[in-house]
């Protein structure tokens, strides 16, 4: 009984040293602090994911994103240009129309529902404060609604 007391301690230390030798730091997870000026900052990055499963068969378009070198935060403003790290928010486009929104909620996902039977464009661009775009940080899905579709009722 002794034996197999000592066999499980030594693999529970064993098991945990290996568990901390791969540990992240909250930094290598989330970034920087918000509460140091971040000197040099590299260009912010948006990386959109495709849709997400069969929604588009419904008329329902999810894409999840995530934003690199910037938070996304309700901020807006010429002043808030100098703010470090830096911030942002997205502007969300649909089938070229003139009008976009901005989202600042940071929530992970784009959600836009009721898409009618047809072809489809929904434009995602990562700005500053300002409104204006990153430069190369713009995502672009085209898909097609199948004619099978019904409204969404809520």
């Amino acid at each position: 009984m002794k034996m197999l007391v000592k066999i499980l301690v030594a693999a529970t230390a064993i098991g945990m040293l290996g568990t901390a030798a791969f540990a992240q730091s909250a930094r290598e997870v989330q970034g920087p602090s918000a509460y140091i000026a971040i000197e040099n900052e590299p260009p912010p990055k948006l990386i959109v994911d495709p849709p997400l499963g069969d929604a588009i068969k419904l008329g329902v378009y999810w894409a999840q994103y995530r934003v690199e070198n910037l938070r996304i935060v309700q901020v807006f403003g010429e002043g808030a240009l100098q703010v470090s790290p830096r911030i942002g928010h997205l502007h969300v486009i649909v089938d070229d129309l003139p009008w976009w929104w901005a989202d600042a909620s940071d929530n992970n996902t784009v959600d836009i529902a009721n898409f009618p039977p047809g072809e489809h464009k929904v434009r995602i661009l990562l700005v500053d404060t300002n409104h204006n775009v990153f430069p190369g940080q713009e995502v672009t899905h085209t898909f097609t609604v199948p004619d099978s579709v019904k409204p969404h009722k809520h």
